[in-house]
């Protein structure tokens, strides 16, 4: 039946139809059907209509992992609308942007979030509707929204090249970007997704990164492309984690790096039960060789990695799991990422001359395929720096390939920390700072953490006869920023070095954090 899938809609469709009363979702004690999901997903559909929702109309949701999201993504694509995920860490102003900039004419708000509605409902721009789940004196609750449509499917049906994801990156100019990605983009991937990791409609697959990201709600959608339960995990704790796979007989899950790193350090971890598991699938931030080697052995199953962007719907290439060698004559494969998945293709190219790299020479990673978005939500300028060439995405990322045709990651050309696997651009953290009354001058730096892999660190040139700790300007970021963005140390600097175009010098500011490491990325 997952052949004949070709858009959001057609999974709830099509699994309510085969698999109807077999568990599509599971949050704590909470299940959900296959045919109970796609009938509030009806009912969400028409609720949506009712207020004004049409096709490619974009529909915000603010919430952690939970049921109800599913109900909004299935509701929204069954009238070829667009539901957009915010990221819930970021505070109001950042909230704000990302609904107006999405012309959302639905706001659908979780409780824990109903602090940052009340600070920014007086300036939303395009929102009409605004709804909160678990109720609110003002709003209309969730529960009443959706139960207020007709269990009906609208039958609205979707092109290749309509819009399904709209999820927003941080922004290499300050503002985030909305990254659209298309029916087309998810649907190359899937059928190939599932071959590679084993997918089947018997799987249990363990949902705990962020939805908000393509490492979250891209693999939530992989295993409901197959008719996979769902283990939807609302707050990630490492201890609770363990337990999980035990009780749900969980069988395939993806994980950022940290959270490997987190699970290790459980008390007892050598007595958990990890005999369902058939596959842990990672990535989004590189990984360290002890972390890896610890959790291959800890774990006892397959590890596969992933590296890829959102603007590439996740997945661009694979180090597969035997590649997975500890001891054999390839573990330096151990450092890569793999190579291209099926229909990918992948260039080292030179950043002047646009040519080809020699194997073993670090260029930019180009990567060109029918998973490359459509293009930056209302920023035509962005999505032709982005993609150039006939296709080719370029990806900020710096690497080589070796003799084997396996990818490895050196450093970044553009300036993006991963933290954790949560991107952060320095422009939009500078752009924050230099509003700072006692800032002259300032850069935003990534430095290794063994926690979070990299953290920013500020680099501060003080206006003359200021006084400012380095406490003030973190408190300062907190005000504005969402706290993984914000910098945790401040160092003091007479003057930012620079090119002779005005361009700060930011490799030169790293080197002497990145000292005798192998790559310039934690």
């Amino acid at each position: 039946m997952a052949n004949d899938i070709n858009n959001l809609a057609d999974i709830v469709r099509s699994h309510s139809a085969e698999y109807g009363t077999r568990t599509a979702l599971i949050q704590g004690n909470k299940k959900q059907s296959w045919s109970q999901l796609y009938h509030r997903a009806c009912q969400m559909s028409q609720a949506l209509r009712t207020v004004g929702v049409g096709v490619q109309d974009r529909v915000a949701f603010l919430d952690k992992n939970s049921i109800e999201h599913f109900e909004v993504l299935y509701g929204c694509a069954l009238l070829n609308a667009v539901s957009v995920d915010v990221n819930w860490r970021l505070v109001g102003p950042e909230v704000l942007y990302i609904v107006n900039d999405a012309a959302a004419k639905v706001l659908i708000v979780g409780p824990d979030f109903v602090p940052i509605l009340e600070a920014i409902a007086d300036e939303l721009t395009s929102v009409k509707t605004i709804v909160v789940i678990g109720g609110h004196s003002k709003y209309q609750s969730y529960d009443s929204f959706i139960s207020s449509g007709r269990d009906e499917d609208p039958g609205v049906e979707a092109s290749h090249e309509d819009v399904a994801f709209q999820l927003y990156s941080s922004g290499t100019t300050g503002r985030p970007k909305g990254v659209m990605l298309t029916n087309n983009n998810f649907f190359a991937l899937m059928p190939t997704a599932k071959d590679l990791w084993k997918l089947t409609p018997q799987t249990i697959s363990m949902v705990a990164m962020p939805l908000f990201h393509i490492g979250g709600g891209g693999w939530a959608t992989a295993g409901q492309f197959v008719g996979a339960c769902s283990v939807i995990v609302r707050d990630v704790n490492p201890v609770e984690l363990v337990k999980l796979i035990g009780e749900e007989r969980i069988t395939h899950g993806f994980v950022v790096p940290a959270l490997l790193q987190f699970m290790l350090m459980v008390p007892d971890l050598d007595k958990a039960d990890f005999s369902s598991l058939k596959l842990i699938l990672y990535g989004a931030s590189p990984i360290s060789d002890e972390v890896l080697a610890s959790s291959i052995k800890a774990f006892k199953t397959e590890f596969m990695q992933v590296y890829g962007l959102t603007e590439t719907t996740g997945a661009t290439t694979l180090l597969m799991p035997e590649d997975h060698d500890l001891e054999g004559p390839n573990k330096h494969r151990l450092r890569s990422c793999g190579k291209p998945v099926p229909g990918m293709q992948l260039r080292i190219v030179d950043d002047e001359t646009h040519y080809d790299k020699p194997v073993g020479e670090v260029g930019e990673i180009w990567v060109k395929g029918p998973q490359i978005m459509l293009g930056y939500w209302n920023m035509p300028e962005e999505t032709a720096k982005s993609i150039v060439d006939g296709g080719w995405f370029r990806s900020g990322d710096a690497g080589y390939l070796d003799a084997d045709g396996y990818l490895y990651i050196y450093d970044r050309v553009k300036d993006m920390i991963v933290s954790g696997g949560e991107n952060i651009y320095p422009a939009e953290v500078e752009n924050v700072l230099m509003a700072h009354p006692a800032i002259a001058d300032v850069a935003v730096i990534g430095v290794p953490d063994e926690k979070w892999g990299e953290v920013p660190k500020a680099i501060v040139v003080r206006k003359k006869d200021v006084v400012v700790t380095q406490d003030e300007i973190i408190a300062f970021a907190k005000v504005s920023l969402a706290s993984f963005k914000c910098p945790k140390s401040v160092d003091w600097i007479e003057a930012l070095p620079r090119n002779p175009s005005g361009k700060i010098l930011k490799k030169d500011l790293r080197a002497p954090y990145w000292v005798g490491r192998t790559r310039q990325v934690n």
